[in-house]
Order: structure tokens, then C-alpha cells, then sequence
């Protein structure tokens, strides 16, 4: 017979709280087992006493007599200093996925292509304004002060009229104001 010393979970609903056992390894995980040798309670502090508590002297009895640890209580033992575990290196384990992969390489394609579209902006900008430069200096000059004196005529021709309204009816305003100022010195 198989023995494994492992955890047996017991507690409510998302209020878990472990039995460590020494079960049968064909047996259920809350079946039956053959003895109890400690407790563990995640629900505690890291740092508190109670999280877990060991019976080492049964411990070391059942692992005498060949039972396996699983490798959460192989955890325990390590920290009580009963059993040596040998750190474990998982180097894929903090490698993306696939998808994960193929979205960043994704990414990393528009972001490429943003900047190429970006360079050509300022090459052809950069090219527009060397063209602007060696074009003839009478040219520019003579299309820029055309197409400024039109839009300053018209603005004229707009405030104009409305000077010349403003001016009809503040005259008509003070002759009203003017007339009731005699009539009241007269009478």
C-alpha cells in the first residue's frame, strides 16, 4: 500500500482549512485516512504561528516508513526542517503565450509602421520647405500680399457700413434726449 502525506480539505464554502494526513494514495482527497499529523490554514497570516501546525515526530515516523509527500506538505517539512526540498526552475514559466506573443508582435509591427509614416512626414516636409527656399524671392512675396489685401479690403468694406449705421442713430438719439432736456427748463 501507497501511503502520501497530504492535505485533505475540510472548512465552508471559500473558507478553506486543510487537514495534513497520512492516506492511502488510491484513497479520496477528503476520504478516509490513516492518521492525522497536522493542520494548515491559508486563511491566516504568512507570519502567524498557526497557519501551520506539524506533528513532527509523526512526520518523520511516516516518512520512515516510505509515505510521499505531496508538494505543498513537502513544504512544510522543508520549513520545519524534517525534509530537504529542492528548488524548483521553471524558465518558461514567465514566457507569454502564444497570443500573447502574437498581439505584442502586433504591436510592435504598427508601431514600426507608425514611425516609417512619421520619417516620411518630416522628409517630405523637410524636402517642401527646401523647395520653398530656393524658389525666387519675388514670386513667394508678390502672391502673399495679394491674397492679404483682399481679405483686408473686405473686412473694410464691412466695418465701413456699420460705422456709418452706428453714426445715423446716435444722432437721432441725442435729439430726442436733447428735446426733453429744453422742455423741461422752459416749463
Amino acid at each position: 500500500m501507497a501511503i502520501a502525506l497530504r492535505l485533505s480539505r475540510g472548512g465552508a464554502k471559500k473558507r478553506p482549512y486543510y487537514r495534513i494526513v497520512a492516506a492511502d494514495s488510491r484513497a479520496p482527497r477528503d476520504g478516509k485516512y490513516l492518521e492525522q499529523i497536522g493542520v494548515y490554514n491559508p486563511l491566516l497570516a504568512k507570519d502567524d504561528e498557526g497557519r501551520v501546525k506539524l506533528n513532527e515526530d509523526r512526520a518523520r515516523y511516516w516518512l520512515g516508513v516510505g509515505a510521499q509527500p505531496s508538494d505543498r506538505v513537502l513544504r512544510f517539512l522543508d520549513a520545519a526542517g524534517i525534509m530537504e526540498r529542492e528548488a524548483r526552475n521553471n524558465p518558461n514559466k514567465a514566457k507569454p503565450g502564444e497570443k500573447a506573443t502574437e498581439r505584442a508582435e502586433e504591436k510592435a509591427e504598427k508601431a514600426a509602421a507608425a514611425k516609417e509614416a512619421e520619417e516620411e512626414a518630416k522628409k517630405a516636409a523637410e524636402e517642401e520647405a527646401k523647395a520653398a527656399a530656393e524658389a525666387p524671392a519675388e514670386e513667394a512675396p508678390a502672391e502673399e500680399p495679394a491674397a492679404e489685401e483682399a481679405p483686408a479690403e473686405e473686412a473694410a468694406a464691412e466695418e465701413a457700413p456699420a460705422e456709418e449705421a452706428a453714426a445715423e442713430e446716435a444722432p437721432a438719439e441725442e435729439a430726442p434726449a436733447e428735446e426733453a432736456g429744453e422742455e423741461k427748463s422752459e416749463g
